[in-house]
């Protein structure tokens, strides 16, 4: 059965085309004996997290329209590592192949397929290192006597939350009122349980 292939192929500026990518990825379709079914181009920058031709790709792929996905380089479909694993994982979950031509890259080979999950390795190693220094950095300033995070409410606004809590107004309606977080509104009614 022939593969139907999807190309996406996407440039930063409007001084730059796709052509050289579009037909580097026609010939390799043409070779690999697969149908292109839909082109998918763009002119955007890859640290845009949502961009049109990705996400129509994206959502084609979900109607299972194509059965891989080619573009030139891994650049083109993102720069962050985050948004490419979450697309990779997508794909993967979809059943959809991806083909990457600068990298070789090609999930329908057990090679390729390794890679990619080399890759979600890293990008949680990654965040799992962003988390410890964003922490590290919050315990840090705190130690220093800074105040991390909003600040606190003031006495009149608590003072109104508790007033209507008490008048048995619900925390949602309290919080809508007062046009206040729903966060402080459980918190200060919490605390008054607690007294």
């Amino acid at each position: 059965m022939q593969r139907r292939a999807a190309i996406y192929a996407r440039v930063s500026t409007a001084d730059q085309n796709t052509e050289n990518q579009l037909l580097r990825l026609r010939e390799v379709a043409a070779r690999a004996g697969w149908e292109i079914v839909q082109t998918y181009t763009e002119t955007a920058s890859g640290a845009k997290r949502s961009r049109p031709a990705l996400d129509a790709m994206m959502a084609d792929a979900a109607r299972r329209k194509f059965d891989v996905v080619m573009a030139w380089d891994v650049s083109r479909l993102g720069r962050s590592l985050r948004d490419l694993v979450d697309i990779f994982e997508t794909l993967r979950a979809l059943k959809v192949d991806l083909f990457l031509e600068q990298q070789a890259l090609d999930t329908s080979t057990p090679a390729g397929r390794a890679l990619l999950q080399m890759s979600g390795v890293f990008a949680e190693f990654e965040r799992a290192m962003i988390v410890e220094r964003t922490k590290a950095g919050l315990a840090h300033a705190r130690a220093k006597g800074v105040h991390c995070g909003r600040p606190p409410a003031s006495d009149g606004l608590t003072d109104a939350i508790r007033a209507l809590r008490v008048q048995k107004v619900g925390m949602d309606r309290i919080a809508k009122e007062l046009r206040c977080g729903k966060g402080l509104v459980q918190r200060v009614c919490q605390e008054m349980a607690n007294v």
